[in-house]
């Protein structure tokens, strides 16, 4: 039996890239799914797509701007009111600017940061505020940070500050509802094809702040010689999102080598040596280093 049988799972930014990818992996596992996106056109098409390859699949599309709290309040009362319960969610909604990697923290346009602050921060705290009070024992949520989180990038000031602040908003609800019986852990992309990293490198490059070259050979120097794939990120987050996971709190896992299966042999530390293998078996995991 899945893991996931019966279990309410709602995602943020769910009608592409890495949240797209995560709804067709919890479909897979029998998931009850309510993914929210604040394009329309795209959440019709995500819902088509899931249906279309799980016609079984129970899914409630919801179109949501995650930096209106009165929007992400009446989001969470639906889930309540269709469901009676929230399990689990993924907040993956995010942005990046008009000039990333062309303009230094001199030449910062306030409200350029402002919107990806409002996007990436203050609409994780907002899914973070109204999730956590639905939510009971046994629930998990993921957080999308990212590897500008864990470092500084010259020209990216507000996206880097945005995530880093959600490792930190990861961190403190950690603390704070961790003995409800819920765990909170944020994942961190490097290199992944999605489209917002291929908007990243067109107005990178088109910009002058890097040229194609460049941004091409900075990829390919990570372990596996290429970038992620949002599947691979997918499979990171269902597993934070799956039950038994009790000492995983609080944590801020890094997506960067093209892979996940070598990110997971470090959470050895965490599960005995038989769980370790059941759970890596359970999600396919032995093939994706390659």
């Amino acid at each position: 039996m899945s893991l996931f049988n019966g279990r309410v799972i709602a995602i943020t930014g769910g009608a592409s890239g890495i949240g797209l990818a995560t709804a067709h992996l919890l479909a897979s596992k029998n998931a009850t799914l309510c993914i929210a996106d604040v394009n329309s056109s795209a959440l019709d098409s995500a819902e088509k797509s899931l249906k279309q390859r799980f016609p079984a699949l129970d899914i409630l599309p919801y179109i949501l701007d995650v930096t209106q709290e009165d929007q992400v309040a009446k989001w969470i009362e639906t889930i309540i009111s269709v469901y009676g319960r929230l399990d689990g969610a993924a907040n993956l909604a995010g942005v990046i600017g008009k000039s990333i990697g062309l303009r230094g923290i001199d030449q910062q346009d306030v409200a350029e940061w402002d919107f990806i602050l409002n996007v990436n921060l203050k609409g994780v705290m907002l899914c973070l505020k109204h999730q956590l009070r639905a939510m009971s024992n046994g629930a998990a949520i993921v957080n999308a940070s990212s590897i500008a989180g864990l470092q500084g990038q010259p020209n990216n000031a507000a996206y880097t500050a945005s995530k880093h602040g959600v490792i930190g908003l990861t961190r403190s609800a950690a603390k704070e509802v961790g003995k409800r019986g819920i765990r909170v852990n944020a994942v961190c992309p490097g290199y992944i094809d999605t489209p917002m990293n291929h908007r990243s490198r067109e107005i990178s490059v088109k910009g002058g702040g890097v040229s194609l070259e460049e941004r091409e050979k900075k990829i390919k120097s990570v372990a596996l010689g290429r970038g992620g794939k949002a599947e691979e990120c997918a499979e990171l987050i269902v597993y934070l999102l799956g039950r038994g996971r009790a000492l995983l709190r609080g944590m801020r896992l890094v997506l960067m080598g093209g892979g996940i299966a070598e990110r997971l042999l470090g959470l050895r530390t965490f599960l005995t040596r038989d769980t370790f293998q059941r759970e890596v078996s359970e999600f396919g995991l032995g093939g994706q280093t390659k």
